[in-house]
């Protein structure tokens, strides 16, 4: 008998540490777990703990991106813009102007999760921080930017894969147009065109990015920019004689027809026409919705409709 309730009591107290030891292990690999871990463009590392469920975004250029690595349910909030929203975010409410986002707005469409555009919004951070909401901020300008943001956005979702692989595809398509087209550098000058008057468009516009992934040489490159845009420097005609470009490209501002119209205009003097670009009927003009605002995922377009206008027959 006393050796029946010896083993019983042993049995019993294997069965406690068994249970006590289960205890102990499931709220430690809860606590450690992480549904995600990014670093925003502020160098931040951002943990996420879960999938959000309610993203607004500050900025319609994260839409498509979004959308692309299936984010396109999880979004609850956006800002006003009259570019670049897909169809799916239309009914979305509204957060308010990409330069005016109305915090009280975003606090009530609830989102667990703020995606904030670099450079616009960072004084929303610690307002959300604040109220327990974490927040990514990401810059969407450059290709290099794009695709960053690309990978980032397919974590957050829980879709790496798809992130990848739309990088590649992206990849794939701006190489099949450089790789239809004739080798060598063309010299080319971007003038942006506003109701204001004329600037240079420098490397780190979009269009210079886009102009420098085809291999072609910004006459204006290591000019001073001016002192509230880095990306853009003082026009000058004595300077663009110059420079003698053969090929100018055109983005504007404002409607395409009055802005062709006046640059036509303006190209009839003496000094525009003394430049090559001017003389062989070589001066382009880019569309505003692949070259005002950062293309997005349709770097790849912006690429080939760059390319075209030199190079009708490119892929």
């Amino acid at each position: 008998m006393k050796r029946q309730l010896s083993v019983l009591l042993a049995a019993m107290l294997a069965m406690v540490m068994l249970l006590a030891g289960c205890g102990q292990e499931k709220p430690q690999a809860t606590d450690s777990a992480n549904f995600a871990v990014v670093t925003d463009d502020l160098g931040r590392t951002v943990e996420l703990k879960a999938k959000p469920a309610r993203i607004v975004v500050t900025s319609a250029s994260f839409l498509e991106p979004l959308e692309a690595v299936g984010g396109a349910d999880l979004v609850v909030g956006r800002p006003d813009s009259k570019t670049k929203m897909p169809d799916y975010a239309k009914d979305i409410a509204s957060v308010g102007k990409v330069y005016q986002i109305d915090t009280e707005k975003v606090l009530a469409c609830q989102p667990d999760l703020v995606i904030i555009n670099k450079g616009m919004n960072e004084k929303l951070v610690d307002a959300m921080e604040k109220s327990g909401i974490k927040t990514l901020v990401l810059d969407m300008k450059s290709y290099e930017d794009v695709k960053r943001e690309v990978v980032t956005l397919a974590e957050v979702t829980g879709s790496p894969e798809k992130g990848q692989q739309l990088v590649k595809d992206m990849d794939d398509k701006i190489a099949a147009v450089k790789n239809s087209m004739p080798q060598g550098t063309r010299q080319i000058s971007i003038i942006h065109s506003t109701s204001q008057g004329l600037t240079v468009q420098l490397d780190g516009s979009i269009a210079g990015s886009v102009a420098k992934m085809l291999g072609w040489e910004n006459v204006a490159s290591g000019s001073k920019p001016l002192e509230k845009n880095p990306d853009a420097a003082p026009y000058s005609m004595e300077t663009l004689v110059a420079q003698n470009p053969e090929i100018i490209f055109v983005t504007s501002m404002g409607k395409l027809e009055a802005i062709k119209a006046s640059m036509e205009e303006t190209m009839q003097g003496p000094a525009w026409q003394s430049i090559p670009a001017v003389k062989n009927k070589q001066v382009y003009y880019l569309p505003q919705e692949l070259f005002l605002l950062s293309p997005g995922i349709h770097y790849p377009e912006a690429v080939a409709t760059m390319a075209k206008c030199v190079y009708p027959d490119v892929k």
